[in-house]
């Protein structure tokens, strides 16, 4: 699986940007799906986790009610729909994939995908 991040950029607080992850492989719509970002100093961390069935996904405490992870199996792409925004969801923003046997598993840890997209910057001004 290979994977290509994009719509990152430079938003005010509160407002919103849609993260996309394309996907080329069959294992895709296999996979189970991470987000992760990375912030200068900081461990990367786990942002949010959706299953290859879809109907599982879990958020990160910090972002919860604010982002939404989806996928479109039919287009190879996942997303990252992200509201109000926050100055320290500044980050470089990474998607991550795992094929996996189990429909309802979600990874939340970085070493357990096998799959890494570039990162896209997010920076939001106060």
């Amino acid at each position: 699986v290979q994977l290509q991040a994009s719509g990152g950029g430079l938003v005010q607080a509160g407002g919103s940007l849609r993260l996309s992850c394309a996907a080329s492989g069959r294992t895709f719509s296999t996979s189970a799906i991470g987000w992760f970002r990375q912030a200068p100093g900081k461990e990367r961390e786990f942002v949010a986790g959706i299953s290859w069935s879809g109907g599982s996904t879990n958020y990160a405490d910090a972002v919860k009610g604010r982002f939404t992870i989806s996928r479109d199996n039919a287009k190879n792409t996942f997303y990252l729909q992200m509201n109000s925004l926050k100055p320290e969801d500044t980050a470089v923003y990474y998607c991550a994939a795992r094929q996996s046997l189990n429909t309802g598993v979600i990874f939340t840890t970085a070493n357990r995908y096998a799959y890494w997209g570039q990162g896209t910057q997010v920076t939001v001004s106060s």
